[in-house]
């Protein structure tokens, strides 16, 4: 896996690049990973095309007459939208259930897994994983990223992330 370029960030943005970077090349059963701010947008992701992934893949498809959909394959554009759905979903059913804030969501499909954690002020970090992963020990790997990137993840980093993704495209 290569990790995107990381020319002209800051030390702490490319701190949690590389811790990122770290959690997909260290723990088996992981496809891909991405962090999302609160209002959805993409700010890390594993893939290093990630930003233009989901859009070039519907292009492709189209272009090739498949009739498969260009839908969550393990990009980490993919990842981020369900991420965001899933982390707004929850919140609400929490609220109405009047308990408190979500610590993880976790989606167990025949096919894979997807694992939503909060990081801090509403950012989320989503990971899918194959069906034959270990699911504690990838919750307990996405809990020490989430403990060593919350107090990395100011509002100056999440917009430096932010436009670097967006240059990305």
């Amino acid at each position: 896996m290569t990790a995107p370029s990381t020319y002209g960030l800051s030390t702490q943005a490319r701190n949690l690049q590389w811790l990122l970077t770290d959690l997909v090349e260290e723990v088996p059963g992981i496809v891909s990973v991405a962090v999302v701010s609160s209002d959805g947008l993409l700010l890390l992701s594993s893939e290093p095309d990630a930003a233009s992934a989901s859009a070039s893949a519907s292009a492709d498809s189209r272009a090739a007459g498949s009739s498969r959909p260009a839908g969550p394959r393990g990009a980490s554009a993919d990842l981020a939208t369900i991420v965001s759905g899933l982390g707004s979903l929850t919140s609400g059913a929490a609220q109405l259930m009047e308990g408190g804030a979500v610590k993880q969501t976790m989606v167990a499909m025949e096919n894979g897994s997807v694992f939503v954690m909060a990081i801090s002020d509403g950012s989320l970090l989503g990971v899918h994983a194959t069906p034959d992963c270990d699911m504690s020990v990838v919750a307990y790997h996405m809990a020490l990223f989430v403990g060593r990137a919350g107090h990395v993840l100011t509002p100056e980093v999440r917009s430096e992330l932010r436009q670097s993704m967006e240059s990305a495209k």
